[in-house]
């Protein structure tokens, strides 16, 4: 499913824009994710929905039509299924900002089993977003097109899609 979803994102981009990419790697954090351009990276501090506070890094490109960003948080292990559900909710909640939810269905990177989403935006633009928590940490990547549809919501699409923990 990934690899039609990405196909179709590619063949939307066509060959110019699919050489711009460039694969980024951080073995700090166990994953690899394809961005326009070298991504600013911040650090910063995610809360939980019962409040507590964890490190995240923030790694991010905007671009005239279109922001893509990979926020990943260094949480514990979770004691059960309720707290992990809890805080992909949380996760998929924030990340949804009051938009329309178009899709939400489940996603599996390799083993890794989280959510996708297709929002449209209260402003008209769209997002695809995924959420996922993998050896204590949670992932949260969103492709966000300012307008729907044309080159930039097949580059949020990519975006989304090209998240990988090899």
């Amino acid at each position: 499913m990934r690899l039609i979803a990405l196909s179709f994102a590619m063949l939307l981009a066509g060959p110019a824009a699919a050489q711009q990419w460039t694969e980024y790697q951080s073995p700090d954090a166990a994953f690899t994710v394809h961005f326009p351009t070298d991504p600013n990276i911040e650090t910063t501090t995610y809360r939980t929905p019962d409040g507590r506070a964890f490190g995240a890094r923030v790694y991010s490109v905007a671009q005239e039509n279109g922001v893509f960003t990979l926020t990943v948080a260094d949480v514990p292990e979770t004691d059960n299924q309720v707290q992990e559900d809890a805080l992909m909710n949380e996760a998929v909640t924030r990340m949804t900002d009051g938009g329309a939810i178009k899709f939400d269905i489940p996603h599996r990177i390799r083993w890794f089993y989280g959510r996708q989403l297709g929002v449209a935006g209260v402003s008209g633009g769209y997002s695809y977003v995924a959420v996922f928590h993998h050896n204590n940490r949670l992932y949260q990547i969103e492709g966000k097109a300012f307008a729907a549809g044309g080159q930039a919501e097949a580059d949020a699409m990519r975006f989304q899609q090209s998240l990988d923990f090899p």
